[in-house]
């Protein structure tokens, strides 16, 4: 018999304002794996620290390390070095890279990223509309499997979109259990995750030159992760 409370997602945004491309991207699990995966995810943080130099608790945001703009490392790898001067964008790609294949060997973890291409510098309301597109297809899954799922979501959506979302579900039937838990993505390490499978799935989806690096990281790393094997548009 299915367990009643099957998944746990974790999940974050993704985009780019001026194009009006939306993403979000997710991880999902058992929450009897929940121990296991942040376990392994903690192991995977204590391997950057002596690697590359970056704290366990420091947070990771994709789009800062990613790009070079966030000097995470407090001792980069003399491979970075060049004549005194740090490529902190060589450097992010590469702890980037380190992260993604750990990812596509986490037990039990499903990946996945859903997108729409709005009108340019969308507004509140269309990026929350393809949040909604997104519950309302895990509402299927989850119906089919007659399973329930509890959804966490980065804390920059604490102005209740995300809650309305929610609560358009109808309640007798809905499967996911409760509003969107919102989370500190500075604090959870599984919400960091979720940000860098959504900017991959963005990059992907966008494919813009100064991305091209990336471009294939979603369907290298992560499609063997996600059932439907790369970012949906809804």
């Amino acid at each position: 018999m299915p367990d009643p409370l099957s998944r746990l997602a974790y999940v974050d945004d993704s985009g780019h304002q001026a194009t009006g491309l939306v993403v979000y991207g997710w991880v999902h699990f058992s929450p009897g794996a929940w121990s296991r995966v942040l376990r392994t995810w903690i192991d995977v943080r204590r391997r950057l620290w002596r690697e590359f130099g970056v704290s366990v608790d420091r947070e990771l945001h994709s789009t800062h390390y990613i790009n070079g703009r966030g000097r995470i490392s407090t001792r980069p790898p003399r491979r970075h070095v060049h004549e005194g001067v740090v490529y902190w964008r060589d450097l992010g790609q590469d702890i980037a890279v380190t992260l993604l294949r750990e990812v596509s060997s986490l037990e039990g973890v499903t990946a996945g990223a859903v997108y729409r291409r709005c009108e340019p510098h969308p507004r509140q309301g269309s990026k929350i509309r393809v949040y909604r597109e997104l519950i309302e297809l895990w509402e299927c899954e989850l119906a089919e499997r007659r399973e329930y799922g509890l959804v966490l979501v980065d804390g920059d959506g604490s102005d209740g979109s995300y809650r309305a979302a929610h609560r358009r579900l109808q309640l007798d039937r809905r499967r996911t259990i409760e509003d969107a838990i919102m989370v500190d993505s500075a604090q959870s390490q599984l919400v960091q995750l979720a940000d860098l499978v959504a900017w991959c799935a963005y990059v992907s989806v966008e494919r813009h030159p100064s991305h091209e690096y990336a471009w294939e990281w979603y369907e290298r790393y992560l499609s063997a992760r996600d059932p439907h094997r790369g970012p949906r548009e809804v």
